[in-house]
């Protein structure tokens, strides 16, 4: 078997529709981990988003955050990496897209904190409340743009078409490098080097874990950088088009157990 590592996204990947792991997701994880695999979750999620999945899967090492933005040690409850804008940048950025679009609303990521511009508060989010008691800080976003900012949000109507976050990328040019994890109305904007690819790399280069010894696995534009890196780039049935587009090969969804049903295969061998 060819593979060393194995590195996943979470949500619409991993993790079941009710963010659940199954049984037999959580067995073939297992057997890779008695196989010698590395096991990397590479996932948008911040840090704080983690443990309950930890719970699950169970302890695996460090954790993948933010697109790349930061890297977790769950077992310490500490970020061993923070890839950030700086403050300048995102300062421009905040400025750029409050122009343009003056309807959305901001929100930074900042290794475990969460800050949202007051602006959040005309709308009807229905996770706000559950927010607030997390630690979620409101108030005019530039005020919190401080210091470097892990992950920048753009939160813009719910109709929002396709293309929206290439013109938002258009828009703010090489400051930053826009993805987005569900549809085109939440973008998620990064340091412009900072992928899931870049940062799962230098996780693996400690054990000399090349790309073409890595299997990866995911479902939306977030991951693309993941899945052309990889050795075998694998997207689930349910995955954005440019992920089946871009992947080696494309397995059964998330809720069919997708991802186990690649690394059983991968372990028995042809």
């Amino acid at each position: 078997m060819q593979f060393r590592a194995i590195a996943t996204d979470l949500d619409g990947t991993l993790l079941r529709t009710d963010s659940t792991v199954s049984e037999r997701t959580r067995a073939a994880i297992d057997a890779a981990a008695d196989a010698g695999l590395l096991f990397v979750i590479a996932t948008g999620r911040p840090p704080r988003w983690i443990p309950p999945v930890i719970d699950q899967v169970g302890e695996r090492g460090l954790v993948v955050c933010a697109n790349g933005g930061s890297v977790y040690d769950p077992s310490r409850h500490e970020l061993v990496t923070r890839n950030d804008l700086d403050a300048e940048a995102a300062i421009a950025i905040i400025d750029l897209v409050s122009e343009a679009y003056p309807d959305a609303v901001l929100g930074l990521e900042q290794g475990f904190e969460f800050s949202a511009d007051t602006s959040i508060e005309r709308m009807a989010f229905p996770m706000l409340r559950s927010w607030q008691s997390q630690g979620l800080r409101i108030g005019p976003i530039r005020s919190f743009a401080t210091e470097g900012v892990t992950k920048l949000i753009v939160r813009l109507d719910e109709g929002s078409p396709v293309g929206t976050a290439a013109a938002v990328q258009e828009l703010i040019g090489d400051l930053a490098l826009v993805t987005h994890s569900t549809n085109e109305s939440f973008l998620e904007l990064s340091r412009p080097d900072v992928t899931k690819a870049s940062t799962v790399e230098r996780l693996l280069l400690e054990s000399g874990i090349a790309p073409d010894e890595v299997v990866a696995f995911g479902d939306m534009p977030n991951d693309l950088a993941l899945i052309e890196w990889a050795g075998l780039g694998v997207a689930v049935a349910n995955a954005h088009p440019a992920l089946r587009t871009a992947a080696d090969e494309t397995t059964a969804s998330n809720d069919d157990d997708g991802v186990a049903l690649v690394i059983e295969r991968l372990l028995t061998g042809p």
